[in-house]
């Protein structure tokens, strides 16, 4: 004889039934979880994508200048250096000889004043752009006075720097 299923079913139709809706609630739980998921890592992703950074502002093209003073004593000097807002650079009680060589933006015209000191002498200063000679100027007795200028081309003139 074939052996015979002794084992009886206690369930009734109200457990069926509880079964039934406890599955379907587990899977629209995980629906909403799921549709939760992919809110927020919409969100993150663009959070991260859309950066709005403020651009960088681009390099200045410059030209280098050198500004030279010769002479004897102290001077008072005041240049035009690497500031794109064309402020002059002012040293007080400069001993002599003084060299410097500096980048000024294109479409700002360097110079460099020299004032002599109470007691006077003579100084002269001269102005090279790119290692060319500009020009020269010579100041003399007390509190003399010289300016050496030149003239740079505006940026949108030159297709190099430097």
């Amino acid at each position: 004889m074939p052996p015979t299923d002794t084992t009886e079913s206690t369930e009734g139709p109200e457990d069926t039934e509880t079964r039934t809706t406890a599955g379907k609630a587990d899977r629209g739980a995980l629906a909403i979880a799921a549709v939760l998921l992919l809110v927020c890592g919409g969100l993150i992703g663009y959070g991260v994508l859309n950066t709005e950074d403020e651009p960088k502002p681009r390099a200045v093209p410059t030209a280098e200048v050198t500004y030279e003073v010769r002479g004897e004593g102290t001077v008072e000097l005041s240049y035009l250096a690497g500031s794109e807002s064309g402020d002059a650079t002012v040293e007080t009680g400069v001993t002599l000889p003084w060299t410097k060589t500096v980048q000024v933006p294109l479409g700002k015209d360097p110079a460099i004043n020299i004032v002599l000191d109470a007691k006077g002498g003579e100084a002269g200063c001269t102005l090279a752009i790119r290692g060319k000679h500009v020009q020269r100027a010579t100041a003399q007795g007390e509190y003399g006075r010289a300016t050496c200028t030149g003239a740079l081309p505006a940026a949108a003139d030159q297709g190099e720097s430097r």
